[in-house]
């Protein structure tokens, strides 16, 4: 029973949909598709309840309603009609209390049947913006004044007795109370689903005290990081490969790879910056400062080059060069659309010379990164290289963990 109501509720939310609608109107769309049913069937038992009770007036207007909103529904599912939709069931929802609180008599023997009107600025509320709302709270404001005014002219009696009077208070007031909870209950959990998919793909782009700092006041975002560690990688031969495979494949085969290294990044706490082409690139101390950023850094190097070399991608067998560098960074947010965290510095550029400079399938560190590292890796000396704009400089290569070399 239970999975029956989730597809049937699943059913509901799609009628009218649009595939061009953003998510703001699907949450509109779908809270009033899922009230309008209910609303309509609610109209039906009322309707029922009256004509048994022996006021046949009474039980016509909601029945007609009922039958109304049922077409205004199948109108919306043909023609995709929103506005004129969304206008339409708020008029059924403003005029029916009214016109009801009419046949039977005014306010009390009415039993504030009316109350069901309120429903009508609220939706409006939940299904459009703000100043649509207050037109539609004007109308239902304007309607209680005048029920006000017509109060002596239809205070006759009906065929309910005093007790059902008051039974159909109650049931009102509660309804009506439980409609308007039920109404912003599902508004706000749609809400909170649409922020938490919005802010999870902002987590997949800038890491999460950037965007706690973003949400509540925005600004230009620079941090001077005074230790971090920096990691390039980049696939040998890649030019050549990507002659031989289709697209498909060739963003697939990365794909593999680069998720595979997302999640060491995740393990081990440390923080993409960015992807370029077949070029990964990671840093370890920032936004987050830490004591072991190259130890960490290095950690996962070791495990790119392991699982690199022991798996196959899409039948090939591939190759990495990576270089790591430590030293002080800037680091900060860029761009107004579409915007990135970045790093910036000579240790950052030093980085990337170490990975350009490297060797298939090694691991090379600077000499910053060596001091930090040597006591718990074995490192081989590999002589020196001539870095532009930074001379000769001395580079080893990372081979495993272990204690001094």
């Amino acid at each position: 029973m239970n999975r029956l109501m989730k597809k049937g509720l699943a059913w509901l939310v799609r009628i009218g949909m649009d595939p061009a609608d953003d998510d703001e109107i699907r949450l509109q769309k779908s809270l009033l598709t899922v009230c309008a049913f209910p609303f309509a069937f609610a109209g039906a038992a009322w309707a029922v309840t009256y004509i048994l009770l022996g006021e046949v007036l009474a039980g016509i207007i909601p029945l007609s309603y009922a039958f109304i909103s049922l077409f205004s529904i199948v109108h919306f599912g043909l023609t995709r009609r929103y506005h004129f939709f969304r206008f339409s069931q708020l008029t059924l929802i403003l005029l029916l209390p009214f016109l009801l609180m009419m046949a039977l008599g005014g306010f009390v023997n009415g039993s504030a049947v009316i109350l069901w009107a309120l429903i009508c600025p609220l939706g409006a509320l939940l299904f459009g913006d703000p100043s649509y709302a207050i037109r539609w709270l004007l109308a239902f404001m304007g309607l209680v004044v005048l029920s006000g005014f017509l109060q002596p002219f239809v205070g006759f009696t009906n065929n309910l007795s005093p007790g059902t009077i008051i039974f159909f208070f109650v049931v009102n007031l509660i309804a009506v109370g439980s409609l308007i909870f039920l109404m912003v209950f599902y508004f706000v959990g749609r809400k909170n689903w649409f922020q938490e998919k919005s802010e999870t793909l902002l987590l997949n782009i800038l890491p999460k005290e950037i965007v706690s700092i973003l949400k509540n006041e925005p600004q230009t975002i620079a941090d001077y990081f005074e230790g971090a560690s920096i990691l390039f990688a980049d696939l040998v031969n890649f030019t050549p490969l990507s002659v031989t495979m289709t697209p498909i494949e060739l963003v697939e085969l990365l794909n593999e790879v680069f998720s595979h290294f997302d999640l060491l990044v995740e393990k081990h706490g440390l923080e993409k910056i960015k992807t370029i082409g077949d070029c990964y690139m990671v840093a370890s101390g920032v936004p987050r400062p830490r004591s072991d950023h190259a130890q960490v850094l290095t950690t996962m190097a070791l495990e790119m080059r392991d699982y690199v070399n022991h798996h196959e991608f899409c039948g090939r067998k591939l190759s990495f060069r990576i270089g790591l560098n430590s030293g002080p960074v800037v680091a900060g947010v860029i761009g107004r659309k579409k915007f990135s965290y970045d790093l910036w510095g000579d240790a950052v550029n030093t980085a990337s010379r170490m990975e350009s400079h490297g060797e298939e399938g090694s691991i090379q560190i600077t000499r910053a990164t060596y001091e930090l590292i040597k006591d718990d890796f074995v490192c081989e000396p590999h002589g020196s290289l001539k870095v532009k704009g930074k001379g000769e400089m001395e580079v080893w290569f990372v081979t495993k963990k272990g204690g001094l070399s």
